[in-house]
């Protein structure tokens, strides 16, 4: 038996994309995004209201930044997400979060989060589809593996709950991608 629930957004990881941007006076800014992922090998696509103070950021650099939230950076993930930049021009600080500008674009590394995509805008689209190429992807050494690769468990990144409003940890890992099932052929 299965239960209906109709057309919802719900999507199962949905990450919790933490995106940095610069005013035109250098002020370093951060929005929590839900809705993104990757669009091409070299894209991103983010899903941004006209009226955020990201976006008009965005359209005024030309360049942003996205970082992953992490189990130990929840509330000040989850703080910059619920507090706009045009009512809290100083939410950015508020959040406890350190700017490092970024070598590849004009957009700030948000230094309590290890993992950024530096990016440059490509277009956005007529509905607020924010894409950006993605010019480099930077990770401190605490969340590599001793082969110098992301350690998905060392980065600990959270995912966003459509359902229940909750962010949630990832779990353990399940499996070897394009190898497991070739058991099936």
């Amino acid at each position: 038996m299965r239960k209906n629930f109709g057309s919802k957004p719900w999507i199962y990881p949905m990450p919790v994309l933490i995106i940095g941007t610069y005013d035109e006076n250098g002020k370093p800014n951060a929005m929590n995004a839900a809705w993104g992922g990757i669009y091409d090998t070299d894209q991103i696509m983010i899903c941004l209201a006209h009226d955020h103070k990201t976006t008009e950021n965005i359209r005024k650099t030309n360049a942003f930044t996205v970082s992953f939230a992490t189990a130990d950076t929840v509330a000040p993930c989850d703080y910059v997400g619920i507090v706009s930049a045009n009512d809290v021009p100083d939410k950015f600080d508020k959040a406890g979060f350190h700017a490092i500008k970024g070598e590849f674009v004009n957009a700030p590394i948000i230094s309590e989060l290890p993992m950024t995509l530096e990016c440059k805008l490509l277009k956005f689209n007529e509905d607020g589809i924010c894409i950006g190429e993605i010019v480099n992807v930077s990770a401190d050494d605490s969340i590599l593996d001793s082969s110098g690769k992301v350690d998905a468990k060392k980065l600990d990144p959270i995912c966003y709950d459509g359902v229940t409003h909750a962010y949630w940890r990832l779990g353990e890992k399940a499996g070897q991608a394009f190898s497991d099932g070739k058991k099936l052929k």
